[in-house]
């Protein structure tokens, strides 16, 4: 009488990663196999060996998808940035903050000084380092933030969209204060933005990137009280990075590649 065999040992292994949807084809199971007999791997040496490659391609995808949700409107590499052209730039602070440590201490940041320095680029990388740590980070300027909440003003959402720029680890608001028309077209613009840094205080990080000193802040805001509460929550306990120098901007036409604000 034949006897019915079910399926062999290696069978049942790649099944068992197919209902675990771990893509490992029976090709790679078959070389590592080899590769484990021939060298006298370890069991652990070889299970990691089988489960490396997936895994660092799944954290790869992982860190493409968090840098694609934080909508940055341009990244280039920290390495490419010339800090030759103003040596006063505080290097060392920016290089530490990209390493995401305020963030796992839930500290804002701040970065004051005039256009043209680099601000949105330096913040940007740092945004974007945090993405590879694995930080759910999100980019926005403060006019297409302003929009938005005034938006969810008018169809009733504001509630959502406040708890939707509540959940981010890293918030950035670039170019708060660049444009003053942002603040004269919309008369709530004070209480919109007090929603959002109010909603994200002591829970998460929000960098804020202006161009405006803080003791200017009630005039541009309209409201002294919000302004108050604003920067008590803004800057107190924040990682404050005053950039100073000349403007890439003037000095090459606006075509610098290193810097936008």
């Amino acid at each position: 009488m034949k006897t019915e065999t079910g399926p062999s040992l290696r069978e049942q292994i790649l099944a068992d990663f197919a209902t675990l949807r771990i893509p490992i084809t029976a090709e790679q199971l078959d070389a590592v196999l080899t590769d484990a007999e021939k060298t006298g791997r370890s069991h652990l040496e070889f299970l990691h060996r089988l489960l490396s490659d997936q895994a660092g391609l799944r954290r790869q995808r992982s860190i493409e998808r968090r840098i694609k949700d934080a909508h940055f409107r341009e990244l280039k590499p920290l390495s490419e940035f010339d800090w030759s052209f103003n040596p006063a730039l505080p290097r060392t602070q920016i290089e530490t903050l990209v390493e995401s440590d305020f963030i796992r201490r839930q500290q804002n940041v701040v970065f004051v000084g005039q256009s043209g320095l680099g601000k949105s680029r330096l913040i940007q990388n740092i945004g974007a380092a945090a993405c590879v740590r694995g930080y759910r980070v999100y980019y926005i300027t403060s006019g297409e933030l302003l929009e938005d909440l005034t938006a969810g003003l008018a169809d009733q959402t504001i509630h959502d969209r406040v708890r939707f720029y509540a959940r981010f680890d890293l918030l950035i608001i670039d170019e708060f204060g660049l444009d003053r028309i942002e603040r004269s077209l919309c008369p709530q613009a004070a209480s919109l933005w007090y929603k959002i840094i109010d909603a994200r205080n002591q829970r998460v990080s929000t960098a804020l990137v202006t161009n405006i000193d803080f003791e200017a802040w009630a005039e541009y805001l309209g409201d002294s009280h919000l302004a108050m509460a604003m920067l008590d929550r803004v800057v107190g306990g924040a990682i404050i990075v005053k950039m100073k120098g000349k403007s890439y901007r003037v000095h090459r036409g606006g075509n610098n590649p290193s810097a936008s604000t």
